[in-house]
């Protein structure tokens, strides 16, 4: 894996990421097995950090409530939408549904409109003015608050999700927008739904279309009217003039012109009510398309920081220049044939405590000697007393990649090239290509080129390693 302190984390791992950051909040988990985990399994800096929050989720069960969480998600919206569209339907069978077939288009215009331009309105001013959000009356955070009420229940952690959630939206300058598709989408849906039952009904029955009052003047519904008509006119709908308006109203001589009253509502529901949440849909998905990058945890918080400083103290130490007193080239080059015995010694060099021994994979009865040392100078010394009485063909040293090697490393390395064949290097638990890599460039740039390394035992063991 690459080491990039800009590796994109996946929205779902980032939410996790989040949540063990507020769980954390309350007291530190106790996440020893979680750290070296997440130190074996990946070199970029942030990328450990998530693996930690990823096993700590696992083990208080965060991984589980956000699956089900996803699982539910699209039925609670199914279920909302259609709510929504029903309660539209109602609306729409209100305004032409009455049993005498009598519309009052102003009424009609305003129940249909009303609840919509004021959720619209206080959308944009959470949209546009700081510090400022109605977010929790919008469609979208009562969808996200049913799915976490249904996945989690009462006593459930869909809370915790739902706050790592948000605040990942808010910092990436989302959350409107995120609420807004959802919500917008709904609204578009429902008014289509409107839109369709109305003409269906306008197509296929009669009814009257007026404006009654009781204290307006007849020359407020003429301005309404042709104020209400100029945008639905730039689309072809057509808008009743002034004497079709007077015409309309009840008791008058001539309540002609139905079509072009009906036409009139209709173009006013599609340009107030159905393209505005059209276009704000088409809008909150490309801002979500351009800022989605950006949905990541704050790698500057100071709690981020502390656990960088925990990683940066258990990694490696770096790899050491080449010992100055000893020069390039003076590599030993090993017994001849004629004094090698048929023999392989598997060395486990410097293994980490709880690494089992002998490797399980080793197959049985293939090794003359199997044992492990620890490195100190006595081990060291008994090890090539050994060799230096058996000259073994092959001798393979099993290392563990993570570790790194040093001038200790490569004098012992030299030791052992003198009293055997061949020296090669299982780099045993390699947590990723750059750790195996790191020890072949270590071996290539301190001359030990004819030992070989690989990161599999069986690469290991092939070609020439022969049984006893």
């Amino acid at each position: 894996m690459t080491n990039t302190a800009l590796r994109e984390t996946a929205f779902p791992d980032a939410v996790i990421t989040e949540a063990i950051r507020w769980t954390e909040q309350a007291g530190p988990l106790d996440d020893a097995q979680a750290l070296r985990t997440a130190a074996s399994h990946t070199a970029d800096a942030h990328g450990q950090i998530v693996e930690r929050a990823l096993r700590l989720g696992e083990r208080i069960g965060l991984q589980a409530e956000l699956a089900r969480a996803r699982h539910w998600a699209p039925w609670v919206l199914l279920a909302l939408v259609a709510l929504i569209v029903a309660a539209g339907l109602g609306l729409a069978g209100n305004v032409v549904g009455g049993g005498e077939r009598h519309i009052n288009v102003i009424v009609a215009l305003a129940s249909l409109l009303g609840l919509h331009v004021l959720t619209l309105l206080l959308w944009l001013v959470g949209l546009w003015v700081p510090f400022v959000s109605f977010s929790t009356a919008s469609l979208g955070w009562i969808w996200l608050s049913l799915t976490a009420r249904v996945a989690g229940g009462r006593r459930g952690q869909a809370p915790l999700l739902v706050r790592a959630a948000t605040g990942l939206l808010s910092r990436a300058k989302l959350l409107p927008w995120a609420f807004g598709l959802v919500s917008h989408g709904i609204w578009s849906l429902s008014f289509a739904v409107v839109l369709a039952a109305m003409l269906f009904a306008l197509a296929f029955r009669s009814y009257t279309l007026s404006w009654e009052t009781t204290i307006l003047e007849p020359a407020f519904f003429v301005r309404a009217v042709q104020a209400l008509g100029w945008a639905p006119a730039r689309l072809g709908f057509p808008v009743p003039d002034a004497t079709a308006v007077l015409a309309a109203a009840p008791g008058a001589a001539n309540a002609g012109g139905q079509r072009a009253w009906a036409l009139w509502l209709t173009g006013c529901i599609v340009v107030y009510g159905l393209l505005p949440r059209v276009v704000l849909v088409l809008w909150s998905a490309a801002v979500w398309r351009s800022r989605r990058k950006a949905l990541q945890p704050d790698w500057s918080e100071p709690y981020y920081r502390k656990l960088l400083a925990r990683f940066a103290a258990m990694a490696p130490a770096a790899i050491v220049d080449a010992d100055p007193g000893r020069t390039r080239g003076a590599l030993p080059t090993g017994l001849p044939a004629s004094e090698l015995h048929d023999a392989l010694f598997v060395v486990g060099f410097e293994l980490p405590p709880d690494m089992p021994w002998p490797p399980a994979a080793l197959p049985a009865g293939i090794a003359t000697q199997v044992q492990r040392i620890d490195g100190s100078a006595p081990a060291r010394r008994a090890l090539l007393d050994q060799l230096a009485h058996v000259h073994p063909r092959t001798v393979l040293l099993v290392c563990h990649a993570a570790s790194s090697p040093d001038r200790g490393t490569e004098r012992f390395l030299r030791e052992l090239l003198a009293h055997c064949g061949e020296c090669r290097i299982w780099l045993a638990d390699a947590p990723h290509a750059g750790a195996t890599q790191r020890w072949l460039d270590w071996l290539r740039d301190t001359g030990l080129e004819r030992v070989t390394a690989a990161d599999r035992l069986d690469v290991s063991l092939q070609d020439g390693v022969a049984a006893p």
